[in-house]
């Protein structure tokens, strides 16, 4: 023990007498953490909006309204046809074009049904489906008062029948979009400044040679490794600290479960990285290469973790390869337990899968080590 301690002890030296390595272990995740739960949000603002007015009455200047008074339109322009609409979103100064038609008002209120044409830049997909949502919702509502309207002019002694619907939001009541990434940001940033660390902290010293001269001495194989992987577990829990500090703090995100559940499970999860770190440094000479390898397996992890693109929706085959993601598993139970409130017994499964992942990763990494006496 005394020599693990001695081992633990030059490694939090080293750490600590490196001024550049400083900012990016403590710094750099403070700002990413605030930066990118401001900025990863699907939802859609300052759509630019434009519309041809074929009719010119005050019910299509009342709809055009609608889409005015919305916080997610931008009135850009209107146009007297269809072909300059067409131009001005070829060149990308449109992203929506409402088209209404002649007559609109008079066939409204006569054939009680009209056709409207609207047009969406769908270079973007994803945002092209959201924007289509928003114009749905300020058509139908737009369309539900005009029928009022119409049932009290042809009977005043009737009331129409409204059906009013009264949500009820769970987890996330006030539909804040940052309640839902900040825990995903966290477990991003754990991620990837441990694995980065622990990757090329044994290549590094690979480098400057001083990982020969530790194997010629009695050290054994697993002191070593402990000593060598500790610190970044315990740098691992204070980014996890400061990181629940911020997200109550800054962006108030509701902690509503236990945090010694999600200690817990964050040091069997740090093990995971650090395993990975270790085995990837096993086969790299260089920490340029250990930068690329991991960033290559983070880019993966990432993007099929349900952090940005839900699992349900991907393929059956992908979502197949997402079990073996440890990330998927730990962005899971950080939203569980942070917004759900989720016990012990509610997170088993993702922490019993995730001490197997520790057990295999480490378990490979040591075997794969290779020390000389």
């Amino acid at each position: 023990m005394k020599i693990l301690g001695f081992i633990i002890q030059k490694e939090f030296k080293q750490i600590f007498r490196n001024k550049g390595m400083l900012p990016i272990i403590f710094i750099m995740p403070v700002v990413q953490l605030i930066i990118l739960s401001n900025a990863a949000t699907f939802d859609i603002k300052n759509i630019k909006f434009s519309y041809i007015d074929n009719d010119h009455t005050s019910l299509s200047r009342a709809l055009i309204e609608r889409f005015d008074a919305s916080t997610y339109f931008n009135i850009v322009s209107d146009f007297p046809s269809e072909k300059m609409a067409n131009a001005a979103m070829s060149q990308g100064d449109v992203d929506v074009i409402l088209e209404i038609p002649h007559y609109f008002e008079r066939d409204l209120q006569k054939e009680k049904h009209i056709s409207l044409s609207v047009t969406i830049n769908a270079i973007d997909g994803s945002a092209a489906g959201v924007e289509n949502v928003y114009i749905n919702q300020i058509i139908q509502n737009f369309n539900k008062n005009i029928k009022a309207d119409l049932i009290q002019t042809e009977d005043k002694q009737s009331n129409p029948v409204n059906i009013i619907t009264l949500p009820s939001f769970w987890y996330n009541k006030t539909l804040n979009y940052k309640t839902y990434m900040v825990p995903g940001i966290l477990v991003l940033l754990v991620t990837m400044i441990t694995l980065f660390l622990s990757g090329m902290n044994i290549v590094r010293e690979k480098e400057i040679g001083t990982l020969e001269q530790i194997n010629v001495t009695p050290i054994k194989k697993s002191q070593f490794i402990i000593g060598k992987l500790f610190p970044f577990w315990i740098i691992g829990l204070a980014l996890l600290t400061i990181g629940l500090v911020i997200a109550k703090l800054i962006f108030n995100v509701p902690i509503v479960g236990s945090y010694l559940l999600l200690y817990v499970y964050t040091s069997v999860y740090i093990l995971v990285i650090l395993g990975i770190g270790l085995f990837i440094s096993n086969f790299t000479e260089t920490q340029q290469q250990a930068m690329f390898i991991s960033w290559f397996f983070m880019v993966i992890f990432i993007l099929m973790s349900g952090l940005f693109t839900p699992i349900d929706s991907m393929p059956k085959w992908a979502q197949t390869i997402t079990d073996f993601n440890p990330i998927k598993y730990f962005v899971e139970v950080m939203r569980m337990v942070m917004l759900k409130g989720a016990q012990l017994q509610d997170i088993l499964p993702q922490l019993l899968k995730t001490f197997l992942f520790a057990f295999i990763m480490n378990g490979l990494a040591v075997w794969n080590y290779k020390k000389t006496i």
